[in-house]
């Protein structure tokens, strides 16, 4: 079980990394413990050999680069809402027909849209929050021997990812990639896309057609 318990650990920093990369600016304490952070900062290779980062301090790589890009990929330029990527009219759904809103409600997710400077729930950065407390939960549900409850958690997680992060977010992404002026968002987008692929995968292999592993 420490084995099981360290990939569902791995797997929650994991999330709470790109939620956050994708909810809002980054600042110079998330710079500052990326940068300190070895394992944390592998994860940035392109952002890790940045010439800027020698020439400039945090603020002003912030001011000048990071924020600028953040604002031109979230803000101005692309949409990071599910429903833009998914309804044939490419209309955001703000209201309570939202598709995501239903499973929130379920488990009492409170969605902070101010927080997350959006206009809809189905933001790319909200959906991976919610995977993140969905594993969190998993997490807390394993370390008190609850594995029917983990298993319940783990099915949701992998429909929640089929059904809707990966109906989309993989576009997103790879528009990220396109279009991004910063090796930072880059990354950050790499890095995204290849966790969600690899987490299906996982929880996939985790569920299987014989029945939850945790149960066996």
């Amino acid at each position: 079980m420490n084995d099981t318990l360290t990939k569902q650990l791995a797997r929650i920093n994991l999330y709470a990394l790109i939620s956050r990369v994708m909810m809002k600016e980054v600042d110079e304490a998330f710079l500052e413990t990326l940068e300190k952070d070895e394992m944390m900062l592998s994860f940035f290779p392109n952002y890790q050999q940045w010439e800027k980062r020698e020439e400039l301090g945090r603020k002003e790589l912030l001011e000048r680069f990071l924020n600028v890009d953040f604002t031109n990929l979230f803000v101005l330029h692309l949409i990071p809402y599910e429903t833009f990527y998914t309804r044939e009219d490419q209309m955001l759904e703000t209201g309570g027909a939202n598709p995501v809103r239903e499973v929130y409600d379920r488990f009492d997710f409170r969605v902070s849209l101010e927080k997350a400077r959006a206009v809809s729930p189905d933001h790319i950065g909200i959906e991976l929050e919610f995977m993140y407390m969905l594993v969190s939960s998993e997490y807390k549900a394993l370390e008190e021997g609850d594995k029917e409850t983990a298993c319940e958690l783990a099915k949701l997680e992998r429909d929640f990812l089929r059904d809707h992060l990966l109906q989309w977010a993989p576009m997103f992404l790879q528009n990220i990639k396109a279009e991004t002026g910063t090796p930072f968002y880059f990354d950050a987008a790499s890095l995204t896309l290849e966790f969600l692929l690899s987490d299906y995968e996982y929880l996939n292999e985790l569920i299987g057609e014989e029945g939850c592993a945790y149960e066996a």
